[in-house]
């Protein structure tokens, strides 16, 4: 059965601005390790073109080295592609729990903390969200259950800062028959969180700093968030 390139979650339409294409890919050239270069060339390559479409030698080629460099690092494309996308995905995650574990106690800090964090790496990495979100179909089902483990990570993040606000009694958060679905909640807002990447791009009326503050405002009003 072939795999089709479609997910509830992770599938995406093309960006509508560009994608920014860093001004050189040279392993070589820059100094980076070889490793990263290949990672860097990657992300850039399957972002513009697709994952099923691009081959090792394309890799190679965008990063200024030989195809026996890629070997000695991953040992397929399939490899790469989940290497790649997990590095990423546990960066995320990292970096959100830094966030909200130095946002203080008042819920209201923590998941001010959480979306700023989030949306300004989704800002910053677009390239990164883009593959991560749309290549990761191509994987196999146990690659993708190793990424998916690290995103139920961070919705449960999410979760318990919700679930706390409510005990708290500083959030008061949507109700659908009179009952609140906190999980429903916070898989809806990491989702419009995840896909500011598909459509910000620099240069417009807002900074990274700003679409931040944006999309802060934005989940304390959907959680019913108190003063």
């Amino acid at each position: 059965m072939s795999k089709r390139k479609i997910a509830v979650v992770e599938s995406t339409p093309p960006a509508e601005r560009p994608l920014e294409r860093p001004a050189d890919r040279s392993g070589e050239r820059d100094g980076r390790p070889p490793v990263e270069a290949i990672r860097a060339a990657a992300f850039q390559q399957f972002a513009e073109r697709g994952y099923p479409v691009v081959t090792v030698r394309d890799i190679m080629k965008a990063c200024g080295l030989t195809q026996g460099a890629l070997y000695n690092h991953f040992k397929s494309k399939d490899e790469l592609l989940h290497d790649i996308i997990a590095s990423t995905q546990a960066e995320l995650e990292r970096v959100t729990q830094q966030a909200v574990a130095g946002a203080g106690s008042d819920p209201r800090a923590k998941l001010a903390a959480f979306v700023r964090a989030y949306v300004v790496r989704h800002c910053r990495l677009r390239v990164e969200a883009l593959v991560a979100n749309r290549e990761i179909s191509w994987l196999d089902a146990d690659r993708i259950g190793d990424i998916r483990r690290s995103r139920r990570a961070i919705r449960e993040i999410v979760v318990g800062i919700l679930n706390e606000g409510l005990e708290k009694g500083v959030f008061d958060p949507p109700q659908v028959d009179g009952k609140r679905d906190l999980k429903a909640l916070a898989m809806a807002l990491l989702d419009q969180w995840t896909h500011v990447s598909m459509w910000y791009g620099p240069g417009g009326r807002l900074s990274e700093e700003q679409m931040a503050r944006l999309y802060v405002e934005m989940a304390l009003r959907a959680v019913g968030s108190k003063a």
